[in-house]
C-alpha cells in the first residue's frame, strides 16, 4: 500500500472498554470516540490491534450490551471509506464475525504481514508470542477449546456476561495485571520474539498491544519493536507518515 500524500496510518490498542465497570470506563470509550474523530481527518487506514473490549463474546444472535458511542463511530468511519482492521486480542478472542458483517471491519486472530510505503510491518496484538506470557498461554488453551466454547454458549448470556467480566476484572493472568512492569530491552518477550523473527525475514516495525505499556525497542539493524501502550493509564497510539513510525500521547 502507498500511503496518499498528508495521509497517516494509525494503530490503536488495549482500551478494555467495560473494565472495571461500565460507568468507569465511559469517560475513556468518549475520549476514544473523540481520537477517532480528529484522526479521520487524514487517516488512509486504522488498525485496532485488540483487547478493545474487556471481555467480547457473540452468541449467534446476542452480543455484550454497551459501547454504542465506539462502535457507531466504527461503522461511521468504514462507511466513510476509511479502512479498520481490528485484531482479536484475548479478551475479545470470542469474536465472531459481528465486526465483518455489521461493520466492513475485516478480523484478524493472529499477527499480519503489511506493506507500507515500503516498509515491511509485522502487526499484531501480540498475546502468546515469544517466551514469556506463560500464564496467559496456558489459559489460552482452555479459552480456544472448542468443547469449552460450546459450554459457555449454554449459559444464559445474564450469566456468561457477570461470570466472564467478573474473572476478566479479577483474574491477575487474565487483565494482564501482573505483567505491567517493564522487562529491560533484552527481557522484553515480545522484543525477544521479534528479534527471532528477524532470523528468517527482515521486517522495518513490529507493532504489537498486549503489554499495555508505550516502548520503541530496537531489535536490529533498520528494524524497531513498537508497543502501543493502552488507553487506561498511557492513552497512547501509533501513527505511520510518510517512512517513519512514532508513537503519540491523545490528551
Amino acid at each position: 500500500m502507498q500511503i496518499p500524500e498528508g495521509k497517516k496510518i494509525y494503530f490503536s490498542s488495549d482500551n478494555h472498554l467495560g473494565a472495571p465497570t461500565p460507568e468507569a470506563s465511559m469517560p475513556r470509550e468518549k475520549k476514544f470516540v473523540r481520537w477517532l474523530d480528529t484522526v479521520k481527518e487524514d487517516a488512509a487506514a486504522i488498525f485496532l490491534l485488540g483487547d478493545l473490549f474487556d471481555f467480547w463474546f457473540e452468541y449467534r444472535t446476542v452480543v455484550p450490551k454497551g459501547f454504542v458511542r465506539v462502535l457507531g463511530k466504527l461503522a461511521e468511519l468504514s462507511d466513510s471509506g476509511i479502512p479498520i482492521y481490528f485484531f482479536v486480542g484475548n479478551h475479545d478472542l470470542w469474536m465472531r464475525d459481528y465486526f465483518e458483517k455489521e461493520l466492513n471491519i475485516p478480523t484478524y486472530r493472529d499477527s499480519k504481514e503489511f506493506e507500507f510505503n515500503g516498509k515491511a510491518f509485522l502487526v499484531g496484538h501480540g498475546d502468546g508470542k515469544g517466551p514469556g506470557d506463560k500464564g496467559y498461554k496456558r489459559m489460552k488453551k482452555v479459552f480456544t477449546n472448542p468443547f469449552f466454547k460450546w459450554l459457555f454458549r449454554w449459559l444464559h448470556p445474564e450469566i456468561g456476561m457477570r461470570l466472564a467480566q467478573y474473572l476478566s476484572v479479577k483474574n491477575k493472568i487474565i487483565s494482564g495485571d501482573e505483567d505491567k512492569k517493564f522487562l529491560g530491552e533484552e527481557n522484553e518477550w515480545l522484543a525477544q520474539y521479534a528479534r527471532r523473527k528477524l532470523e528468517t525475514k527482515h521486517y522495518d516495525y513490529f507493532v504489537f498491544g498486549h503489554r499495555h505499556l508505550p516502548m520503541e525497542i530496537e531489535v536490529g539493524p533498520n528494524s524497531t519493536y513498537f508497543n502501543l501502550g493502552d488507553w487506561i493509564s498511557h492513552y497512547t497510539y501509533g501513527v505511520f507518515e510518510e517512512d517513519t513510525f512514532r508513537i503519540e500521547t491523545f490528551i
